[in-house]
């Protein structure tokens, strides 16, 4: 039973459903890893990074609702869950215990990458059954390539740590 129901055909909807769907787990899981190094990486780089993770945090957060409410506003109910997104996730587990910086920003410079990648793919597909969520997704893959340069500029220079 649908309680939305969209104006595109059935085979683009799923086309999009399926990358709103991804794009959603993926984001969760950012903010989730994101988080866990913010409480816990230590160092002394850890005041920089520390606050850099919260941005991070952030623009997961503000893009999960934006790709839920899309998915939503299409007819499908989005799925949020712990199971679904420990299942379904692209990026690579964060260890636990304590995150030394630059093995924080090691971290968050591979999980940005994997998501990046994941969301060209979905931006690709998206782009003939659905270009207003190609939009959502060009605006999305912008922000989280900022953070991706960002976290990158924390990291090794010339073989040493900058």
């Amino acid at each position: 039973m649908y309680t939305v129901k969209s104006t595109l055909p059935e085979q683009d909807l799923k086309i999009v459903g399926e990358a709103l769907q991804g794009a959603l787990v993926d984001l969760v899981d950012l903010s989730l890893v994101a988080k866990q190094v913010h409480w816990t990486v230590i160092g002394p780089r850890f005041r920089s990074i520390h606050l850099q993770l919260d941005e991070v945090v952030a623009t997961a957060r503000s893009y999960t609702d934006t790709i839920a409410e899309r998915a939503a506003a299409l007819g499908m109910a989005p799925d949020g869950r712990a199971a679904t997104v420990a299942s379904g996730t692209g990026i690579t587990g964060v260890d636990s215990g304590w995150h030394k910086d630059d093995k924080a920003v090691d971290v968050m410079v591979g999980a940005l990458a994997a998501v990046v990648n994941r969301m060209r793919e979905r931006m690709v597909v998206t782009e003939e059954p659905d270009p207003v969520t190609q939009d959502i997704f060009i605006e999305m893959i912008a922000e989280l390539e900022k953070h991706h340069w960002m976290f990158q500029a924390e990291n090794k220079v010339d073989g040493h740590r900058g």
